[in-house]
């Protein structure tokens, strides 16, 4: 017999799936999201790449972690509705499809965030991934009885903060907002941002899968560790444009490679979505935990963008800075992995004393760049990390009897 041809559901009622679904994974339209979050990610490390090469590491900072917040919120939120209220029928689709739209135009307006602070574009793509979203927690308010009251709180909250952003954009556009509050006043709304699920969820909690949640997770680390080779193989492109194979070019670019596979295998140590399961209050804790893991690995690929074109030709960046652009984001990332591992484990994965160390090595070492060059500083920091993974593994290895 033929097969079936699937049948595209024109409008399934809305309600909250179970938290004990069984084989839940994500969908391919939850994948097809994602992948506008990779265009998203490649331009605002690209633009930090750029800032860091000319010298500007610290100025570049503060656009890059503020448009990855957008990015990264507008991720979240989408993820975790879709992982209580996922019905793949049309009106869900195209309202998807609509906060695929608002990724675009936000990572259109990246560059000119950048070089001239116009956030105009970005909070233009910002607020139609909102309302879209808005959208869906009405159409759950509308057909989900039970959860009524949380999804109109999710709807009010959302827009009245989307309204603070908006009215914060034409402030700061007409100069009514001085420059020297623009910076307050976006971490006032981030605080608010945060605030949202918390109280919306008060009413009653969302029924969120654990393993869904935690698999989400991981996949978009996995793109975040990808943006990273892109952004190395950019530098590689770059400093391959004088013609010559280097070795501190080779070294470089092993030790990015390795440097990177170590930080995945760090990051799949822990099964989150057992500890997801059994401690779903440390849910918040963990979820935005993972704005400084995704942030770091952002920024990595950036660092090493950079530190791969280096050994190429010159850029404006001096040794130490470049250095760091790759040690505090690896560091950033190892205390933080920790931190989300130890909320969802009952024994700490990685010992805290060989985070500790790690992290004081890590830091320690781009003092030396002007020494050894900055290809070796990489090449440590990646062995850093290679051995964080072997004495984890041993360590186990012994608590198990393997």
């Amino acid at each position: 017999m033929p097969p079936a041809i699937p049948t595209i559901r024109t409008r399934v009622r809305m309600s909250a799936r179970a938290i004990d679904e069984p084989h839940r994974v994500s969908s391919q339209l939850e994948l097809l999201f994602d992948l506008t979050f990779v265009v998203a990610v490649a331009t605002v490390t690209a633009q930090l790449a750029h800032s860091v090469a000319d010298g500007h590491g610290l100025a570049g900072l503060v656009p890059f972690l503020q448009v990855f917040f957008a990015i990264w919120w507008a991720w979240m939120n989408f993820t975790w509705f879709a992982s209580s209220y996922d019905t793949d029928d049309v009106a869900y689709r195209l309202l998807t499809m609509v906060q695929m739209g608002g990724v675009l135009v936000l990572a259109a307006g990246v560059p000119a965030a950048f070089s001239h602070s116009d956030y105009g574009v970005v909070t233009l793509g910002y607020l139609i991934m909102r309302m879209a979203l808005v959208a869906q927690w009405l159409r759950a308010g509308l057909e989900d009885p039970d959860s009524r009251r949380t999804a109109l709180r999710y709807a009010t909250g959302i827009s009245l903060v989307q309204m603070g952003w908006l009215l914060r954009f034409f402030l700061a556009a007409t100069g009514a907002l001085p420059s020297s509050f623009q910076l307050p006043s976006f971490v006032c709304l981030v605080v608010l941002e945060l605030a949202v699920p918390r109280w919306a969820e008060r009413a009653r909690a969302t029924n969120w899968h654990p393993h869904h949640i935690a698999e989400r997770y991981g996949l978009f680390t996995i793109i975040l560790l990808g943006e990273s080779v892109l952004a190395a193989s950019r530098g590689v492109e770059g400093a391959l444009e004088t013609g010559e194979i280097s070795g501190p070019l080779i070294l470089i670019a092993v030790s990015g490679l390795v440097l990177l596979f170590a930080l995945w295998w760090l990051y799949f140590l822990v099964e989150a979505g057992e500890g997801l399961s059994d401690r779903r209050h440390r849910s918040y804790l963990w979820g935005y935990g993972h704005y400084g893991i995704f942030a770091a690995l952002a920024a990595l690929g950036a660092g090493l963008e950079v530190a791969v074109e280096q050994s190429g030709h010159e850029v404006a960046a001096a040794p130490l800075a470049l250095g760091y652009a790759v040690a505090i984001p690896v560091s950033v990332y190892l205390i933080l992995l920790w931190a989300v591992h130890a909320l969802v484990s009952t024994e700490p994965v990685i010992h805290p004393a060989a985070v500790l160390g790690g992290v004081t090595a890590i830091l320690l070492l781009p003092l030396m760049a002007s020494q050894i060059g900055v290809a070796a500083v990489v090449a440590a920091i990646a062995g850093i990390c290679a051995l964080l993974v072997a004495v984890t593994i041993l360590a186990n290895s012994r608590a198990t009897g393997g």
